[in-house]
């Protein structure tokens, strides 16, 4: 048995004791309380213990030693993140987002591990394990979802290398599974003309003009009052954004159903609306006079509703409502796209193909990037190589165009004359 020594000035020590194991202690400095952090480990290998005290001096000489308990849990530091350090700080949705991540995927699959020994290693067999769920439609889990999962652990993470729990942050080196990017499919001038005339016979015929030559989304269109709308500028401000209704069951005892939704004595667990989807979601939108007039023509049929409704009806302000002055559900909203198409005798869509038509439409007119994403309300130009593919060969056919007006020959022109004749 080596005999303990006791170190001055705080140095580290290593020895084996009594018990047959080798010990190392390892002083880090003062607690929040004030007191002498003093850290142990053991093992029946003395290089385990030589390598976890050379672990602590380094952290420590760096200036990041875990200053709090170092026995965080995956699953304990997760849900201290989630509710005392987002809830408080970010967007319901995107609360609700992370909260879907924890609960759903990380806690089950890594939530035992310490904080301390999660490696990369394990959030890739956790990626590769979900790659392989069935969803509720029967289909496999995407790599999409897995990204945000991937996301959620690795900002809960980058907050715990901030406060000093964690030395590096083990999902900046894990390997994610590649994402296959949906293909932007705009909708032809042709069919435009067919929804535009379809859209004609709607009681919110003016709610589609405003994502298909706007490029507004869905929520953004659903949140517009007729107070957002600047007549004698002719321009329209983006302020707001309608939600998915979520709920909360408040019955006792409980109802049986399984989704809040069809609770009996359900409440809203989220507000209708919130803010822009980003800042550069807020914005100013140029109207064209041909909007204007839409929009004109959409007031006189609102103001036929309201009479019509008479003291049922909500004045809100609302641009597009139901029939009784309410803000369309964005439920509502997709499966008037979904009849709009149909009528309209035009191919099944995304409703966010609406907003890849007005993108891709801007493009071809040769607006700058810029003035692209001021209009979509997009925060980086990186969004306009989704659209590369779709306007490239149009260019190609207008520079082969050029090329035969200006670089033809007088002479080709002339025989191309006298062949005419």
């Amino acid at each position: 048995m080596t005999k303990r020594h006791h170190q001055p000035d705080g140095r580290s020590t290593i020895y084996k004791g009594a018990d047959g194991l080798w010990h190392g202690r390892v002083s880090m400095g003062l607690t929040d309380q004030g007191r002498k952090d003093r850290r142990h480990v053991s093992s029946k290998s003395k290089t385990v213990v030589t390598e976890k005290v050379a672990e602590w001096e380094r952290a420590r000489d760096d200036g990041v030693a875990q200053e709090i308990q170092e026995n965080w849990t995956i699953e304990a530091w997760l849900t201290h993140w989630l509710e005392h350090l987002s809830r408080p700080f970010v967007k319901q949705s995107t609360y609700e987002g992370y909260r879907a991540a924890v609960h759903v995927h990380l806690i089950p699959g890594i939530g035992r591990h310490r904080l301390h020994t999660l490696r990369p290693e394990h959030l890739e067999r956790l990626y590769v394990s979900m790659l392989k769920l069935s969803t509720r439609r029967g289909t496999t889990m995407s790599p999409g979802r897995v990204h945000q999962v991937h996301r959620t652990i690795r900002t809960a993470l980058n907050e715990a290398v901030r406060r000093g729990h964690l030395a590096r942050n083990p999902a900046e080196m894990a390997k994610t599974p590649p994402v296959n990017d949906y293909d932007v499919e705009p909708y032809t001038v042709d069919e435009l003309r067919q929804l535009f005339i379809a859209a004609q016979q709607e009681p919110n015929g003016a709610r589609w003009v405003f994502a298909l030559a706007l490029g507004l989304r869905q929520g953004e269109a659903l949140g517009l009052q007729w107070g957002d709308v600047d007549w004698s500028r002719s321009v329209l401000t983006i302020k707001r954004s309608r939600t998915r209704p979520r709920y909360e069951h408040r019955c006792q005892p409980h109802c049986g159903h399984m989704y809040a939704g069809h609770c009996p004595n359900r409440a809203l667990s989220r507000p209708d609306f919130d803010t822009t989807k980003s800042r550069a979601g807020r914005r100013v939108v140029p109207l064209p006079e041909a909007v204007l007039d839409l929009l004109r023509d959409h007031a006189k049929a609102q103001a036929v509703q309201r009479r019509t409704a008479a003291q049922l009806w909500v004045d809100e302000g609302w641009i597009f409502s139901d029939e009784i002055g309410r803000a369309l559900n964005p439920r509502t909203d997709w499966d008037n796209w979904k009849k709009l198409l149909k009528a309209a005798g035009v191919r099944d869509g995304r409703l966010h193909d609406a907003r890849h038509t007005a993108a891709t439409v801007l493009l071809l007119l040769g607006v700058h990037e810029r003035t692209i994403m001021s209009v979509l309300g997009w925060s980086t130009t990186a969004m306009v190589s989704r659209y590369a593919h779709v306007v490239a060969p149009i260019h190609s056919d207008v520079a082969s165009r050029l090329d035969v007006l200006l670089w033809s020959s007088p002479n080709s022109e002339r025989d191309d004359r006298n062949i005419a004749r």
